[in-house]
């Protein structure tokens, strides 16, 4: 019988992470959908933006410059890692990490630092002494106001020259399933070459100049660039986490039946036992 006490054990314990990975998941599920509108609706703007600035900035005759576009040896990389403050995620936060890792590979003669946001990433790299800012508090209350602090913080840095290149890594949201881990560049702004019909080839007038509106949309660009990806990976992470709690869920329920039939098997044998015991000493007593 201390065998099937065991498994009745076990039976309990199973069906106790199933309600709390079944709980996780519908709570998952109802914050994706309104992290989800919030991305699908911003996408749109963010990318027309984006699209407006390289046009405007190809039509330029290049005499105008932007301290956001200064091309530097890169010495100095700050990796802007976008994770998660909890886990059970899946592998959303590890193939951030990894990604991180691999890039800082990529600039071998460069010293590469991280600005994490999330508790996950600053885990992941604070041994290493290469943070240099940590917000675990960004994705409690997301918010374009917190965004833009820091933004204007990465702005400044690049400004100052303490990094000559600065690069977002995060998961882009495609689907509930799917997550796409990116990797950006934040700064320099890179000029895109405009090829035919573009907009540089068309005759517009400017009011004020040119220069100034460039110089105007280049840091509401870059603000509305990492908002996008604060919110892709703010969808990406119940996304995962959804994903990750309901395939948990189904595999407590197959193992709470496996164990069940086990139970029910044991039980029998042990019934059967009692009831052969029974009959062996009433013909012993017969006889």
């Amino acid at each position: 019988m201390a065998n099937l006490k065991e498994i009745r054990n076990r039976i309990s314990s199973v069906g106790s992470t199933m309600q709390i990975t079944s709980a996780m998941k519908m709570v998952s599920a109802a914050k994706l959908k309104k992290a989800q509108d919030a991305i699908v609706a911003m996408r749109p703007y963010a990318e027309t933006l984006s699209a407006l600035l390289q046009n405007l900035s190809a039509a330029l005759d290049g005499e105008a410059n932007s301290p956001f576009t200064a091309q530097r040896p890169i010495k100095k990389v700050l990796a802007v890692v976008i994770t998660s403050n909890r886990g059970l995620a899946g592998a959303f936060n590890s193939n951030v990490v990894k990604e991180a890792k691999r890039v800082g590979e990529q600039f071998p003669e460069a010293q590469v630092d991280y600005f994490t946001l999330g508790k996950k990433g600053n885990d992941a790299f604070k041994k290493s002494g290469r943070v240099v800012f940590n917000d675990n508090t960004i994705f409690d209350d997301l918010n374009f106001e917190a965004n833009e602090a820091l933004a204007e913080q990465l702005m400044d840095k690049f400004k100052a020259g303490e990094y000559d290149k600065i690069i977002l890594i995060y998961n882009k949201f495609k689907n509930a399933a799917t997550q796409i881990v990116m990797n950006e560049d934040f700064l320099p702004l890179e000029p895109q070459a405009q090829e035919g019909t573009a907009a540089g080839n068309t005759d517009f007038i400017f009011e004020p100049s040119q220069e100034e509106i460039v110089a105007e949309l280049i840091p509401k660009s870059l603000k509305t660039q990492l908002f996008k990806a604060l919110r892709d990976s703010f969808a990406s992470e119940h996304g995962a986490r959804m994903t990750a709690m309901h395939k948990a869920t189904d595999n407590a329920m197959e193992l709470k039946n496996n164990l069940t039939l086990e139970y029910n098997k044991a039980r029998q044998a042990a019934i059967t036992n009692e009831i052969l015991e029974i009959v062996g000493g009433a013909e012993a007593l017969a006889g």
